[in-house]
């Protein structure tokens, strides 16, 4: 199972997103024949640096959601994850305590990780009885 990998970034741009990519093609085996991108509709994500990303590195491959479908987009529930573990009931006071944070965050997930189930409940609940004004059963 693969594990998670992220950088801190102060702002978020083109130029941060193909950086980010970059590292991410570094993270890869080499012998990872085909890596496949998907992304959501987001405008840096399109950018022509990225297309020449994809140019200098063959094996990408950029999937992109189709719009009005943020359901399928499946970084949600990481999100999610990563914001219970590093920022919930914290108070950070600067920029470094919060990629510590994040970092620290990401760490655990990988030393306790499981694979997501989509479309899976996340808790068993009993099914309820047929009917909301039962008499009682000494009745």
């Amino acid at each position: 199972m693969a594990q998670a990998r992220g950088a801190s970034k102060l702002q978020q741009n083109r130029a941060h997103w193909v950086d980010f990519l970059d590292h991410v093609e570094s993270w890869i085996p080499s012998t990872t024949e085909r890596v496949y991108a998907i992304m959501d509709n987001l405008s840096s994500h399109r950018t022509t640096d990225v297309l020449l990303l994809v140019l200098v590195h063959p094996r990408w491959e950029m999937v992109f959601q189709p719009k009005y479908a943020a359901y399928l987009n499946l970084i949600e529930p990481w999100w999610k994850i990563l914001r219970s573990l590093a920022l919930a009931g914290r108070r950070l006071e600067s920029w470094e305590q919060i990629a510590d944070a994040i970092h620290c965050s990401t760490v655990y997930w990988n030393a306790h990780r499981h694979p997501f189930v989509w479309g899976k409940r996340r808790r068993h609940r009993p099914r309820r009885s047929p009917g909301i004004a039962l008499l009682p059963r000494g009745a």
